[in-house]
Parts: structure tokens; C-alpha cells; sequence
């Protein structure tokens, strides 16, 4: 029968409105300070570098802001405004978990309050720390690759690097939809469908080409792990390719 209460709401679908409030429950997560000398909401960090990993743990996609946490990792998970997730490089559906490794000591640091002089030198220690954060994911990945269309500048100056937060976004009630492998599986095709078929009505990078391929490794090895959690392989062997 039809719903005419469901069909006049306006509340985003369930997994969208938790989305939202976990994201906003991380973001609003304290990280301490130590130029200020106090605790300060992650979100309101101005500079900083994240990461997002999977529902493996592993890791997907580095980025960096220089205007806000929060609103350059809000644009990713929420509104689709990056190119990023417009490009269907970045899936939001696949992101489990976030990191940020925060600048406090550029907090005060903008285009209009300060020289050129500062803002460049705040500029290169996050390309800096950007390429180290990408360079670590890569090792990290069993890929050795993640799914940044491009690389991060090469450094012009040598960071090490600073304190870090990363926690999940997703509750248990989402994770237990997200995290079955068929669905994960179904997701990660429909994104290379996407993304091929971007490539195939313009001129793009070889860097688009390359998430492309990441992407179908990813693919090809969860569903691969899935068929032989099935006992695929046995099943084969025995002559018996139903899959029951």
C-alpha cells in the first residue's frame, strides 16, 4: 500500500542522516592544542591532511585543506562537491574510517591576514606532509596503490610526521549493511562502471586511467576473497560450480 506520510517527508534516507551525524560526531571529536595549550574541536583545524580507509582498514584516499577540516572533509562525505566524488573516484559509500593529522601552529594563517611570505611556507610543509601521509598509504596498502587521481607535490621542504585522530563514521547499524562483502562487491563495480564511463566521454589523465585500474584490483581481489570463502576453489575441484 502506498505511504502518502513517507512520500511527503523530508528527512534524508537513514543511512544519509546517519552518515551526517557520525561525521559530525567525529569532526566535533576534541584534539588537543598545543599552541593554544587546549583541546579544540578536530573539525576547526584550518590546515591539516586526512586519510580514508576502508572497511578493511585500508587505505583509499589521501587529501589536504587549507580553508577548514570540516568543510573539506564535509564537501567528500556529504554533498559531493569535489572532483573526487564527481569524478567517482572516491566512493563515500567505502569509507569506514578517517584520519587527520592537524597543523595548530598554522592556525592563523590565510591569504588575506597573512604575508605571501607565510602563507608559501605553510603551503610547503603541508604539500610536505601531504606526500609523506600518501607515500605511507601506499606502503601500507597491499595494493601499493590508493585511489588519488594525482600525486601530492614533491616536498620542498622535510617534515616528520605530528599527532593524528582517526575513528570510524559509520554506526554499527550502517556497518552491518556496508560491510557484507556482496554489497561491497555490487558498490565498487557500480563505481567503475561510473568511472569508466567517464573516461569514455572525455579526454582525462593517465592518473584517472590508473584509479581505474586500482579500482579494478580492488575489485577483483575482494571478490575473489569472497568466492574463496565460499569454498569456490573446492567446489570447483569437486565439479560443482552452482555455488551451493
Amino acid at each position: 500500500m502506498p505511504h502518502p506520510s513517507l512520500d511527503k517527508t523530508k528527512q534524508p534516507p537513514f543511512e544519509t542522516n546517519d552518515l551526517r551525524s557520525n561525521l559530525k560526531t567525529y569532526l566535533n571529536e576534541k584534539f588537543y592544542d598545543p599552541i593554544a595549550g587546549e583541546e579544540r574541536r578536530l573539525g576547526s583545524f584550518r590546515w591539516g591532511v586526512y586519510a580514508f580507509f576502508d572497511y578493511d582498514g585500508e587505505p583509499i584516499y589521501v587529501g589536504q585543506t587549507a580553508e577548514m577540516v570540516s568543510s573539506r572533509i564535509g564537501r567528500h562525505m556529504t554533498n559531493q562537491r569535489t572532483d573526487a566524488v564527481a569524478m567517482s573516484v572516491l566512493d563515500p559509500f567505502e569509507v569506514f574510517e578517517i584520519e587527520v593529522w592537524p597543523l595548530p601552529q598554522f592556525q592563523e594563517v590565510t591569504t588575506k591576514k597573512s604575508s605571501a611570505a607565510d602563507y608559501a611556507d605553510a603551503k610547503a610543509h603541508l604539500d610536505a606532509l601531504e606526500r609523506l601521509i600518501f607515500e605511507k598509504a601506499i606502503q601500507d596498502s597491499q595494493f601499493r596503490a590508493i585511489l588519488n587521481e594525482k600525486d601530492p607535490p614533491v616536498p620542498t621542504v622535510t617534515v616528520s610526521e605530528p599527532p593524528s585522530h582517526r575513528s570510524a563514521i559509520v554506526s554499527e547499524s550502517v556497518h552491518a549493511i556496508r560491510s557484507h562483502p556482496d554489497f561491497r562487491i555490487a558498490r565498487r563495480a557500480l563505481i567503475i562502471s561510473r568511472l569508466a564511463q567517464v573516461i569514455s566521454e572525455r579526454q582525462v589523465t593517465d592518473g584517472l586511467r590508473r584509479v581505474l585500474l586500482t579500482q579494478s584490483k580492488r575489485l577483483q581481489w575482494l571478490a575473489g576473497r569472497r568466492f574463496e570463502a565460499l569454498g569456490g576453489s573446492t567446489n570447483y575441484a569437486n565439479g560443482d560450480d552452482t555455488g551451493t
